[in-house]
Order: C-alpha cells, then sequence, then structure tokens
C-alpha cells in the first residue's frame, strides 16, 4: 500500500470533521528536524578608546600668549596687578609686604578674589611667609599679633612639635585668605653666623633637617598650601646673590651628604615646587649660576626623581642681572629647564620668551612641557 503525502493526508483529515495537526506540532515529532544547538548573535568587538589627556586638551586650547604667561609668578604691583594678570596671562602673583600694609583680613581677602576674577586660569597667590626676618604678611598686626618665628627659633624653643604647631596656624592663615602658595620651607644648612642665610635657616644637621623639612612639606598638603623647597642645591655658607655671585667649590660627594639630603625627603613628601637658586655650584656647573644651569636641573630632575614644578628665584637678582640681563636671563632660565620664573621684571622677561619661542629658540616642547607642570601644580592644590 503507498503512503499518501503529510499534506495530502492533512486535507483528508479536515475533510472528515477532524481538527489539522499544526505544522509545528508535525516538525516537533519527526527526528531529523530537531534542532541541535540554539544559534547564537555573531560577537561584536568595541573598538578601545584612548582617554582624552585633560591636561593636554587645556594646553591646545591655550593661545601662545597664554602658555607663556603661565610660567611667570609675578611680582604683584598692587597698581596694576588685575591688568597685568589680563595683559600677561600670568601664572601667579608674589605678594610683597607693601601689598598687606593698611589691608585688613576682608579687604585682603576681596583684593586677592578681584586678581582671581581678572585671571583666565586660576593664579598662584604666593608668599614669602617664612617668620623672623622674612614675614611679608605676620609684620602688620591686622593679619597676627606677632610676627611667626623663625625656623631655627621655634625648634630651639619646641623642637618639631614647636615647628610644626606655628605652621600649622600659619596654613590656616594663608588659606583664610586665599594665598595657596608659601615658598618654603628653608631646606638651607648653614654653619656659619655671618652667612647671609644662617638666621634663615633650621641651624640643625642634615638629618634633622631633613625631617622638619618632609613633616612640613606634609602639613603644608593637608591643607592644599603649595611647598617650596629652597634654595636648591643649598645656599650654605655663601654670600648674599641678591647683590652679588657666589661659587660654591664643594664636591659633589660634600653636597650630597649634607645639603641636598632635606631636598630629597621634601620631594619624597611630595613638595610642590624645588626654587633653584642662583650660586654657580661648581661640581654640578662651573659657568652658570644654577637657576640658569641645564646640569643643574637634570640633576633634580634625573638623579633626584623630582617631576613637580622647578622654579627661578627672583631673576631680578644682581647675580643674574649684571651678567645676562632680564630678558636673556628669562630665556635661559627656561632653556635650562625652570617651569616657572619668578619675576619682578615680568614685562620685559614676558616679551623676550615669547619672542624666543616664535623664532624657534624655544622649543614649543618645551614650553609644553613647563606649562604642564605648573598646570598640574594647581590641579594638586585645587584651583583647577
Amino acid at each position: 500500500m503507498k503512503l499518501f503525502p503529510i499534506f495530502l493526508c492533512a486535507v483528508l483529515l479536515a475533510g472528515c470533521g477532524a481538527d489539522p495537526v499544526p505544522a509545528a506540532a508535525t516538525m516537533s515529532t519527526s527526528p531529523e528536524t530537531v534542532p541541535t544547538s540554539t544559534p547564537t548573535a555573531p560577537e561584536t568587538t568595541v573598538p578601545e578608546t584612548v582617554p582624552v589627556d585633560p591636561v593636554r586638551q587645556m594646553i591646545s586650547d591655550m593661545s601662545l600668549e597664554q602658555r607663556v604667561g603661565q610660567l611667570f609668578l609675578a611680582r604683584c604691583n598692587s597698581e596694576t596687578a588685575a591688568e597685568d594678570v589680563r595683559q600677561y596671562h600670568l601664572g601667579g602673583l608674589v605678594l610683597f609686604g607693601s601689598d598687606f600694609e593698611n589691608q585688613t583680613m576682608d579687604s585682603m581677602c576681596q583684593t586677592i578674589a578681584a586678581y582671581q576674577e581678572a585671571a583666565e586660569k586660576p593664579l598662584l597667590i604666593a608668599v614669602d611667609e617664612e617668620g623672623g626676618d622674612v614675614t611679608r604678611l605676620s609684620q602688620y598686626s591686622a593679619f597676627r599679633a606677632k610676627r611667626f618665628s623663625s625656623l631655627r627659633k621655634r625648634w630651639e624653643q619646641g623642637g618639631l612639635e614647636g615647628v610644626l604647631t606655628e605652621e600649622e596656624e600659619k596654613c590656616r592663615l594663608l588659606s583664610d585668605l586665599g594665598i595657596n602658595v608659601n615658598l618654603g620651607p628653608v631646606c638651607d644648612i648653614t654653619t656659619d653666623p655671618d652667612a647671609f642665610m644662617y638666621s634663615r635657616s633650621l641651624g640643625q644637621d642634615a638629618q634633622t633637617t631633613a625631617e622638619v623639612i618632609s613633616s612640613t612639606v606634609n602639613l603644608m598638603n593637608a591643607f592644599s598650601i603649595g611647598s617650596v623647597l629652597k634654595h636648591f642645591p643649598g645656599y650654605g655658607n655663601n654670600v648674599d646673590t641678591h647683590t652679588s655671585i657666589a661659587v660654591d667649590t664643594r664636591t659633589l660627594s660634600e653636597l650630597e651628604s649634607q645639603d641636598i639630603i632635606p631636598f630629597i625627603t621634601g620631594i619624597q613628601a611630595n613638595c610642590g615646587a624645588v626654587m633653584v637658586g642662583h650660586i654657580i655650584v661648581s661640581a654640578m656647573d662651573d659657568e652658570f649660576p644654577a637657576s640658569l644651569s641645564p646640569a643643574v636641573h637634570r640633576y633634580l630632575r634625573e638623579e633626584l626623581g623630582f617631576s613637580g614644578v622647578i622654579m627661578t628665584d627672583d631673576l631680578v637678582m644682581q647675580a643674574i642681572t649684571d651678567q645676562y640681563g632680564a630678558g636673556e636671563a628669562a630665556v635661559l632660565a627656561v632653556l635650562a629647564g625652570n617651569d616657572l620664573l619668578c619675576s619682578t621684571e615680568y614685562a620685559v622677561q614676558y616679551q623676550a620668551v615669547l619672542q624666543a619661542v616664535l623664532l624657534g629658540r624655544i622649543d614649543i616642547d618645551v614650553l609644553n612641557s613647563a606649562v604642564r607642570n605648573v598646570l598640574e601644580w594647581k590641579i594638586s592644590l585645587g584651583l583647577l
């Protein structure tokens, strides 16, 4: 007997009044039609995206003039400061004693806020408030009943605790005013009472000085007050470079066993900046002052591993200007590896650096690297 095709059977059954068998049911009863696996969608690979570097983007959005301006920590001229910030795109301002004269806490806060409002990028607002002989702020009773004590006196009266107690008060005062950088602590080791830096130094051995420096930097970081280790690679017992050139003839091993040790611990404590002095350190470079020496800056970067901001002492000092002139000194400072220039003659020096970039004497990558370091410091201080 012949078998009818399946579809014909279905028709006959329908004609007899029976319900037709659904095709799906028919297929499910056939072993040959049961799927052996469930099909899956093809895998898709999501392309990896390179994360945007916000600082690089920030720099690329800046004009050449704006980038050059970020390299200047300019001495504040209270009569023209806001306009200077706009005109030269300044990275920051240094306040001196005259800027606090006849001011109150409220008026000083308003003045600093006005400087910040004039800036395209938030400013580093710095002050030299070491204590003792160098007190730009606390010499005025409107801000503190007595001057902050010198580092040496604080140590003699209360050891490390005495140093840090007054340092904490200082950080709170600066923060309340809107000042975000103190040009300290002083790392110099000086033993000669007749030396220029004697009264400003701790007056202790390298290891003790190193401990004080490390603890001070940690405290300043806790208050988001930028620290500046000075004056690299150590002032020693040398003469005042404000008025003449000084030459340090000690060997590198002598420096490394003494003066450089506090800088190492300050760097390890994550200091924000290192200020390079104007002394010729013959063991590193017998031609250029440290502030203008590529060799000194390479040592700081490569041997000590410092990646933060390197800055000059004020480039108006006679140890520099007598030999190089203000404009050329600024150009040499950038070429040496400085990121930030302490500058009283900023109008002249800004133009000199800008022209050096335009003429190709200062490579654009050198400029961008310096700007990056300045901006990253500002980020770490919560300014950007």
